[in-house]
């Protein structure tokens, strides 16, 4: 077998197709489920249609240790043997895999619909299989006195649609499914065939609250192909936008938490405190999600003097401010006993399935692209990885104040040291049959873009990993043995993206 991590791929590189390792099927399959067996991670696989009759499988794998990523792929036919027996962490992605482009992964224990829409990424000479996009084959437990509660996709107040079904014995769950796709808008293909000044608009669009975590994915993915290297300030920039986008958010989900256990002071503490980091965007911007910032070869505005020095003031007070609002939140005794052994995902199960960013920390995996796999400005400034043992809604939450804390020294310290320079840079031509991987530890966790050429320097497949893909099976592990009481609390611990996950 060939080694996936000898082509050099590190995080955000491009390298040509014809240096990736091109496995028979079985070696395939063996490659990957060994080097997962090592400790390295699957954090992509997706086809790409060829000569019409195949379909490419490409998997890249992380190794979190040594800072690399590895690329191994195969060809296979209309049917081939799944992965997931022996590698968990393909579950989901060959799920996924099967719905696109047609293909059957013999063996997969459930193989049901992701997104439940039609292929898009088949070989041409392959049929389209019918499907019944209405139809989801729901796991059922039966027994005495068990019920079946079922969830949304319409829910009260304004909230994305997906789908809840319990299985549960009086107030306690015994099992949890969740059905997405509701929110499938085409994201890949429209970034396949949409031109550089659309492609941007639309990464921006791919999860309303991630606007700088995918924009600065999409960025870095075709700048690797462009060999564009952006200015030293433009990267600063970049790092105190993404930053501001995790600190707005972390404080808005602690609101949430607190206002699910009726603890009101904190809600409403916290929630002003979103809004101040999100009017610092604003200024950092003009628009208060950070639309319109990054753009391919750096960043569309700059940060002059008297704004860096009012910055860094606001930032001061906010660090002020949030300090006692979170000692008095965590302190408190009700708060603990709500949050405390609810919602627990076990350690090992962290590993097997590869769940991501504060839920992976709060099980005490130290897992951040930042420290892990550090691009741009991270690999000057570092910002510890915070992370909590228990794996419950308090471990969470608790990760996220944490994260709050050094996110918000990183800004005041960038802030007042900007480096000097340009904050754009020309970007050149795409390079042709290329793949590139851009990594990036949004809010919630590793996001993903591979982006693949074709001999004319087009994009050909763009494949995207939003944290939520990885993360929404950690909800459904989460909650048997609570009460279905706990679901709202232990849904807002996670505070997944349906839109990021459906595309």
């Amino acid at each position: 077998m060939s080694d996936p991590f000898s082509v050099g791929l590190r995080n955000r590189r491009s390298v040509p197709r014809a240096a990736l390792p091109l496995e028979t099927v079985d070696r395939f399959r063996r490659t990957v489920a060994e080097a997962v067996g090592q400790g390295k991670r699957l954090i992509s696989l997706f086809g790409l249609p060829e000569d019409g009759e195949r379909l490419a499988v490409l998997a890249i794998l992380a190794d979190d240790g040594e800072g690399l990523l590895g690329v191994t792929s195969t060809l296979v036919g209309e049917r081939y043997p799944a992965l997931t027996p022996d590698c968990p962490q393909a579950a989901r992605f060959e799920r996924e895999l099967a719905e696109q482009c047609g293909v059957v992964p013999e063996g997969h224990p459930a193989l049901k619909p992701v997104r439940r829409h039609p292929p898009d990424q088949l070989p041409a000479r392959w049929t389209r299989t019918p499907q019944d996009r209405e139809a989801y084959p729901f796991d059922v437990v039966h027994g005495d006195e068990v019920h079946e509660v079922a969830v949304g996709p319409v829910h009260a107040g304004i909230i994305e649609p997906g789908h809840f079904r319990f299985q549960a014995h009086g107030e306690t769950v015994l099992s949890l499914e969740i059905m997405l796709g509701y929110q499938h808008r085409g994201v890949e293909r429209l970034l396949q065939t949409a031109d550089r000044t659309r492609g941007v608009l639309v990464a921006e669009a791919i999860a309303g609250d991630t606007v700088v975590g995918h924009a600065d994915a999409h960025c870095g993915a075709l700048e690797a192909l462009a060999r564009c290297r952006k200015p030293a300030r433009a990267q600063a920039i970049r790092g105190i936008a993404l930053e501001l986008e995790r600190v707005a958010n972390h404080l808005g989900d602690l609101g949430a938490i607190a206002g699910d256990v009726a603890y009101l002071p904190a809600a409403a503490d916290f929630g002003a405190l979103r809004g101040e980091c999100l009017n610092l965007m604003m200024t950092l911007s003009g628009n208060r999600y950070g639309r319109g910032l990054l753009r391919p070869g750096g960043v569309s505005f700059d940060v002059d003097q008297s704004m860096g020095a009012e910055f860094r003031d606001r930032l001061l007070s906010l660090a002020d401010r949030i300090e006692p609002v979170a000692r008095d939140f965590f302190s408190n005794a009700s708060v603990q006993g709500r949050l405390e052994g609810v919602g627990v995902v076990p350690r090992p199960r962290c590993r097997e399935l590869g769940f991501v960013g504060p839920v992976a920390r709060a099980c005490e995996i130290a897992r951040d692209v930042r420290q892990d796999h550090p691009w741009g400005v991270f690999r000057f400034a570092h910002i510890p990885a915070s992370t909590a043992w228990a794996g419950d809604v308090f471990a969470r939450a608790h990760v996220r104040w944490l994260e709050v804390r050094r996110s918000l020294a990183f800004l005041v310290e960038q802030v007042a040291a900007l480096p000097k320079g340009a904050t754009m840079t020309a970007m050149g031509e795409l390079r042709p049959n290329e793949l590139s991987v851009a990594l990036v530890e949004g809010w919630r966790g590793e996001i993903v873009h591979a982006v693949v050429t074709d001999q004319r320097s087009r994009i050909r497949r763009y494949k995207i990993t939003d944290p939520s893909f990885r993360n929404w099976d950690a909800l459904a592990i989460a909650m048997p043995g609570n009460q279905m009481s706990d679901f709202p609390l232990c849904n807002k611990s996670f505070n997944l993206s349906y839109a990021g996950h459906d595309l």
